[in-house]
């Protein structure tokens, strides 16, 4: 560090050391009772004590110059995945390459300085030659250096692996950002190895009771032309499906559609396996396994009607188009033999009818607590209406109908409709009301008002109620195939009409979750690499959430071990971090209790088997020498990696680099000048009053 006074030129110094002189001269050119060195002694002092006044007048500011020096830093990345470690070129010498490489981080650590990570699925510090990572991850390791080196200087990065990179970003998107150049060293072989394997497999993670569903396999062989394997699949251990495969080619790759059909409930186990060709290079990428979870959980939805009518089509079409809903359209006779408790909601087209054909059916419903969507329309027996339910009452006289529009209500928030779908509604024809007086309870929820004409009023037209968490819907007119034409002719795809019935139905159908404890997984599916995350919520009689009580997990496996967990708390519920766990599939129990009340809550989840690291064996080395290329690098094979000291130690742009810092001090700051200033001036004092000049 130098210091030296900038704050003023040397002129100002000199015109303050003028000024000293100038005020001793005056003092003491006269002076014949001092001794001469005394007086020149005496001169002195007050030369210097006016000078350093004067100056703190006149330069008030010291500039400080701090010089740093940063060495350059030089990266070492080294691939810790399993490909690195399972696929080794002819004559590749593992111990001799570990021990090359930490020569060569202690040959660059003489001049600069050196940090060394290993990366797989995740990022570390320093080297691990395990080679256990389930993933290989390079956009994230570069991703650290752009972070954490911001505004270092980085003189290189040295990136070992095998170019194999299968989960993030790619690293060439990135490596602009470092600025610095990268000299990779290629691990793993370059020619393609005799092998097949199970490249992929596209399904899906939820099929329904009795469905046939498709998987999709992808297939891969490489240096096996005109060979044979078979491809199976088995579930829970017992094979469903086999299909034979001839290999066209040395580079084959096929996609083969795989149909299965879902008979049991529950999560389900498919393992997928290639049969073995000799001389493979590895079998761990011959079989994949993933879990299917089977559920009967589609919604049944009856459509009970007296008669016919072309309003029934469209709800059936519109409910129909959601995969998780089943309708069922029943007619007049055929009403009395159909059990209503075996669906989830029950649409009441023009029920009860003005025939009573659907009296005893209508008792039935009654009983259940069911949610119910009520559609009238001319048919409709009003005052029988009236009657078995207690939310609505539509008083008519002579049985005539009236055209209405539907309006939007503002205050609807139930589900949501695009605004594009709202103003379609409005320009769509009338229904078909029956006329009357219309009273609803005032807890009703609109979805939209009557317009007559032009008048909108605040009677609803379509509305929910819910009582005592049992829902209920109404629609006040017939005449949904005169929407289904408006929805046509305004070309809106999708239907702005079948989403308004496939929602409304979604709504009445859904059940309220009212269970006082409940505890789920994040997801139900998780990489074998990933933290298994558990959330859990406890409500109190008033329903409001309370995290006093302990909370205890226990996790089985398929083979039947127990991991036991507890809970921590959060603000007002709970949570838990189970950590990765192996593949497989896995069940909960979660127990707890509240004022005496013991409370459980269960539930499902598996674990994914990685083999990314097996499903590409061929190192990538082109992508690595375009990665050294674009960045002003150089690509080394592992034989020759101590060769990379001696091209960075060339490198005339991989320097030193010095930096200057500035700081400005005011000199009123400097306390021990003060200090100075009255010493010289109270010796000079002394000095005076001994010899009689005071």
């Amino acid at each position: 560090m130098n210091s030296f006074f900038a704050g003023t030129s040397i002129l100002y110094f000199l015109g303050c050391l003028a000024l000293g002189v100038l005020y001793a001269w005056l003092l003491y050119r006269g002076n014949k009772n001092l001794d001469k060195k005394l007086q020149y002694g005496l001169t002195a002092l007050r030369i210097i004590a006016v000078t350093a006044i004067a100056w703190l007048i006149f330069a008030p500011l010291i500039k400080t110059l701090n010089y740093t020096f940063d060495r350059p830093v030089i990266i070492i990345g080294q691939d810790n995945s399993l490909s690195v470690g399972q696929v080794k070129a002819a004559g590749f010498d593992q111990k001799l390459y570990e021990q090359h490489l930490k020569v060569l981080k202690d040959k660059l650590s003489d001049k600069y300085e050196v940090k060394t990570y290993n990366f797989g699925d995740s990022v570390a510090d320093g080297f691990d030659f395990k080679n256990q990572g389930k993933l290989t991850d390079a956009s994230a390791f570069f991703q650290k250096i752009k972070d954490e080196y911001a505004n270092r200087n980085v003189g290189a990065v040295i990136l070992a692996t095998d170019g194999i990179f299968n989960h993030g970003g790619n690293p060439l998107y990135i490596i602009n950002q470092i600025n610095a150049p990268i000299y990779t060293i290629a691990l793993g072989d370059g020619i393609p190895k005799r092998d097949v394997l199970i490249s992929n497999i596209n399904y899906n993670n939820i099929v329904y009771l009795d469905d046939d569903f498709t998987i999709e396999v992808q297939v891969q062989a490489f240096q096996s032309e005109s060979e044979n394997t078979a491809l199976t699949v088995s579930q829970n251990g017992a094979k469903v499906e086999q299909q034979n495969i001839t290999i066209a080619g040395n580079s084959f790759v096929k996609t083969i559609p795989v149909k299965l059909h879902a008979g049991k409930i529950g999560m389900q186990k498919y393992t997928v396996q290639l049969g073995t060709l000799p001389n493979e290079m590895t079998t761990k990428n011959n079989s994949q396994t993933f879990y299917i979870e089977v559920i009967d959980g589609r919604q049944k939805v009856l459509l009970a009607a007296a008669a016919p009518h072309p309003d029934l089509a469209v709800l059936k079409e519109a409910i129909s188009l959601n995969k998780h809903y089943e309708a069922k359209l029943v007619l007049a006779d055929d009403l009395s033999s159909t059990d209503p408790s075996k669906f989830d909601l029950i649409v009441l087209y023009q029920l009860p009818d003005a025939q009573n054909i659907s009296t005893s059916f209508l008792q039935k419903v009654t009983g259940l607590k069911k949610p119910i969507w009520y559609i009238l329309g001319a048919q409709s027996n009003l005052n029988a209406f009236n009657r078995i339910q207690n939310q609505v009452n539509l008083s008519a006289a002579n049985g005539s109908l009236q055209e209405v529009y539907p309006d939007f209500s503002n205050g609807f928030t139930s589900f949501n409709l695009s605004e594009e779908d709202k103003k379609q509604f409005s320009t769509f024809d009338p229904l078909l009301m029956p006329f009357g007086r219309l009273t609803v309870n005032a807890g009703a929820t609109p979805i939209f008002n009557q317009r007559i004409g032009k008048v909108v009023t605040q009677q609803p037209l379509l509305f929910f109620t819910n009582e005592n968490g049992l829902k209920a819907g109404y629609l006040m007119g017939e005449g949904l195939w005169r929407w289904k034409l408006s929805a046509a002719e305004n070309e809106s795809e999708p239907s702005s009409l079948n989403d308004l019935i496939s929602k409304t139905v979604q709504y009445l159908s859904v059940k309220d979750d009212k269970r006082r404890f409940k505890v789920f997984t994040s997801r139900s599916a998780y990489d074998e690499n990933e933290s298994v995350q558990f959330n859990g919520t406890l409500y109190n009689e008033s329903y409001q959430p309370v995290n006093e009580s302990e909370v205890n997990l226990q996790v089985k496996n398929e083979a039947g071990k127990v991991f036991n967990y507890v809970f921590s708390r959060t603000e007002n519920a709970y949570q838990l971090d189970a950590g990765a766990m192996p593949a497989g599939n896995y069940s909960y129990t979660a127990n707890t209790s509240l004022g005496g009340q013991k409370f459980a809550a269960a539930g499902l989840f598996y674990v994914n088997a990685l083999i990314a690291e097996y499903q590409q064996t061929t190192a990538n080395h082109q992508l690595l020498n375009t990665i050294s290329k674009q960045s002003k690098g150089k690509l080394f094979m592992p034989a020759d990696l101590l060769k990379i000291a001696d091209e960075i130690l060339k490198n005339e742009n991989i320097k030193t680099i010095s930096y200057e810092d500035r700081k400005y001090n005011e000199l009123i700051n400097i306390k021990w000048l003060f200090g100075l200033i009255l010493v010289l001036l109270s010796i000079e004092w002394f000095l005076r009053k001994r010899n009689g000049e005071l």
